[in-house]
């Protein structure tokens, strides 16, 4: 192998919108109610290997917002994206795929949200940040704790 194959790659191939789902149920009668929303957000990250040294990388978001207890919209994306990733050892790429990747693709999602509410005729919904960093290592800290109970 020559020392170009060893030293550490990271590539961002492509960043493309996987799924969009936008619902406004209860259209146009929502518009017809003074504004104070709810907002609730569920947010997941996951990966795959899809070829050598090729990762896609998934970050789902749900955003649900209720005004006066009946659902205002419900806004459901998936953005991905393909990282071509090499010479990690496996917890850098762990980390790689569950923190960085993620990071990168939010701002992304972020903003087909707001995009999508804002076509919706509902005021604009900029999300706040999300640090993926400290989100993988809760996560692999309650892998840790669940495996010494174990």
């Amino acid at each position: 192998m020559s020392d170009e194959q060893n030293q550490p790659q990271f590539v961002l191939q492509r960043i493309y919108l996987k799924d969009l789902s936008f619902e406004s149920p209860n259209a146009p009668a929502t518009f017809q109610q003074d504004w104070a929303p709810k907002v609730q957000f569920d947010l997941n990250s996951n990966s795959q290997q899809v070829g050598e040294n090729l990762y896609e990388v998934v970050v789902s978001l749900t955003v649900t917002v209720t005004n006066e207890e009946k659902t205002a919209f419900l806004v459901e994306i998936q953005q991905a994206g393909l990282f071509f990733i090499q010479g990690l050892e496996d917890a850098q790429l762990h980390h790689t795929l569950g923190a960085f990747c993620p990071n990168v693709l939010f701002p992304y999602a972020r903003e087909a949200v707001d995009n999508i509410v804002t076509r919706g005729s509902f005021p604009a919904l900029m999300l706040a940040p999300v640090n993926f960093d400290a989100l993988y290592a809760d996560a692999v800290r309650r892998q840790q704790e669940q495996a010494g109970n174990a």
